[in-house]
């Protein structure tokens, strides 16, 4: 089943900021470049933050539209990959979809927030449990410092675990 040891680790290493910076230049090289963080990493929600700065930057004075892609889809998946970590044999995941709804520019930090996290262990659990393929559908809000909603994402995933 799920490996809580291996998942504290990865949570460990996702909240700390220089970890993060140094995992992510290996594996997702534009979001340690892009500043994001996350704060809030567990079994029921993440937060990642991002803010405007000018690697981030559209030529309208926001944040660019492909880094708030990428900030709420690392909310969304960073619950997913923690939730797979140790699993044995391993779980595969994979984005199969997204749509996004864009209320007010991003023109400071920007937060999102995914409380998908008990849907997405029940997720991971029935694609270990059944050894078939598992899809489902996350939710993730950008917020701006005032709690202000600027944009919604969702994500659909693709699960299954892989044969030994």
């Amino acid at each position: 089943m799920l490996n809580k040891e291996e998942q504290k680790k990865f949570v460990n290493i996702m909240t700390n900021s220089l970890l993060f910076k140094g995992a992510m230049a290996f594996q997702v090289p534009m979001a340690g470049l892009s500043g994001m963080k996350i704060p809030v990493l567990n079994e029921e929600e993440c937060h990642v933050t991002v803010p405007y700065k000018h690697l981030n930057k559209n030529p309208f004075g926001s944040t660019y539209w492909a880094v708030l892609g990428m900030a709420a889809e690392m909310a969304s998946g960073a619950i997913l990959v923690m939730l797979c970590r140790g699993v044995q044999p391993t779980v595969s995941t994979f984005v199969t979809g997204t749509t996004a709804k864009f209320m007010k520019q991003a023109k400071g930090v920007t937060t999102f927030i995914c409380k998908d996290g008990l849907k997405t262990k029940a997720a991971v659990e029935g694609a270990i449990e059944s050894k078939k393929p598992i899809n489902f559908t996350t939710k993730v809000i950008g917020y701006d410092k005032d709690g202000i909603e600027l944009c919604e994402f969702t994500f659909d995933w693709g699960l299954k675990q892989r044969s030994k």
